[in-house]
């Protein structure tokens, strides 16, 4: 029994060291590509706003792979590996939230260059990067609640998926879409771009129907969902829906 543990421990460190690097390198290249879609449209990098925005992404994103690694480990495997047995139709809103997402950005950063939105005051600039930083930390929290936390919808039958109900998820069943919904429109409000609400908007909309369809996937397919659906009755807003 020793022995065949010792035999394996080394081959199971590997395996994590190489998806913490994995999601290391992920999360440096989300970092420099939300930089890029910043710096380059608005034409100078003496934006406050948009290193602030980096900065609280910097930090979001050092804080959660602390969290992810010392307390989940096996989550980084599930976000940064094949997506075995995903949903086609998550694949394909994936794919326009994930422009959408490049999009707000671009627009922002045009916006910055050419003046199309009017002034808003730093403060309200101030509050809405507060607002973002929360809505991040909501979304850390529900992947802390829930080692299933995947990027794509899909039952996880060979990791036992399981019902998540702690934490977040006593109050809504999708508490990581509400962080992203949020930062969405915070993001716009923090760079001070009117115009950005465009793609948000687009964003919240895709976001509210892979909602629904998750939900109805995990109702079919999930042990245990329904019992849990039945206690937390609203997916993304409590007394509303």
């Amino acid at each position: 029994m020793n022995a065949n543990t010792s035999a394996e421990q080394p081959g199971h460190q590997s395996e994590t060291t190489r998806n913490v690097v994995r999601y290391l390198v992920r999360e440096a290249m989300g970092l420099l590509m939300l930089a890029a879609t910043l710096f380059l449209p608005a034409g100078r990098l003496d934006w406050v706003m948009g290193w602030a925005l980096v900065g609280i992404m910097l930090a979001w994103s050092t804080a959660t792979a602390l969290v992810v690694i010392t307390r989940n480990p096996e989550l980084l495997a599930e976000r940064t590996g094949p997506r075995k047995g995903a949903k086609t139709w998550d694949m394909v809103i994936l794919s326009i939230i994930g422009l959408a997402t490049i999009a707000r950005c671009i627009v922002a950063g045009l916006d910055e260059r050419f003046g199309w939105s009017p002034p808003l005051a730093v403060a309200i600039q101030v509050v809405a990067l507060i607002l973002f930083a929360l809505a991040q930390g909501l979304f850390t929290w529900a992947m802390v609640a829930n080692k299933f936390f995947s990027t794509s919808v899909r039952i996880q039958m060979e990791r036992d998926h399981t019902v998540a109900s702690g934490g977040p998820y006593r109050v809504v069943r999708h508490p990581g879409y509400v962080g992203y919904i949020v930062s969405s429109f915070a993001t716009s409000l923090a760079l001070g771009s009117l115009w950005a609400f465009i793609p948000a908007v687009l964003t919240m909309c895709l976001l509210v129907v892979r909602t629904a369809l998750e939900d109805r996937t995990l109702l079919e397919e999930l042990d245990g969902y329904k019992e849990y659906a039945g206690r937390v009755r609203y997916r993304l807003l409590p007394g509303i829906w």
